[in-house]
């Protein structure tokens, strides 16, 4: 499909039950933290320097870092995740350079969160 532009997430908590060819068709991988050496396998199947990856995600830290590698990124790269669901997370996407939008931002986020 790439000739059409079309992108497909594929998602799952055990990599290891997707299917070899649907895994081969993945261009770009974002894994967090694996314990399991047959998911840790499966994510990193066709991988050049597998060994270094699986290092690199077996120290992750639990629920804050993810790895992303492929063709979207030149180099893997370990990414901190924000937190998810405090007001606080949700006030990180507040534009400073845009103040309309800040207020708007502000409001909503009081009206998610003070019910």
């Amino acid at each position: 499909m790439r000739k059409y532009n079309v992108t497909l997430l594929v998602i799952d908590q055990r990599p290891s039950g997707i299917d070899e060819e649907v895994m081969s068709q993945l261009g770009t991988k974002i894994t967090c933290l694996l314990d399991n050496e047959h998911d840790i396998d499966s994510v990193l199947s066709g991988t050049s320097g597998k060994n270094e990856l699986k290092s690199v995600l077996a120290r992750l830290e639990s629920k804050r870092q993810a790895l992303i590698f492929g063709h979207a990124v030149p180099m893997p790269v370990v990414v901190r995740t924000r937190e998810y669901g405090s007001a606080a997370s949700y006030k990180e996407f507040i534009s400073a350079g845009k103040p309309e939008i800040g207020k708007q931002a502000e409001k909503d986020i009081e009206e998610l969160w003070d019910k």
